[in-house]
């Protein structure tokens, strides 16, 4: 997912890693690596399935920030279902 260019931090009060983004439609970035058929954000690391962590966390652009995690507030999250599918996962049991 996209979200505006001011995010990256080489604008004032930006946080994510501009070096991380690419440019993809006029004022607008993505994390790099999402914008392929197979996406995997260049932030992530380890092995999914295993275990796995964002190492700009606390940078996340805002379509990471507004992913609420699977239980989050007692609710499920389908989109976190769908995605861990697309990588052969179970889905996760409700919260």
């Amino acid at each position: 997912m996209s979200f505006y260019w001011a995010e990256a931090d080489e604008h004032p009060g930006g946080t994510v890693p501009s070096a991380l983004t690419t440019a993809v439609a006029p004022m607008r970035l993505a994390m790099r690596g999402t914008d392929r058929a197979t996406p995997r954000c260049v932030a992530l690391d380890g092995e999914i399935g295993r275990s796995v962590a964002c190492r700009i966390y606390a940078l996340r652009p805002s379509p990471c920030r507004e992913f609420n995690w699977h239980g989050e507030q007692g609710e499920p999250n389908e989109r976190c279902n769908r995605a861990r599918q697309r990588h052969g996962l179970p889905p996760l049991p409700p919260p």
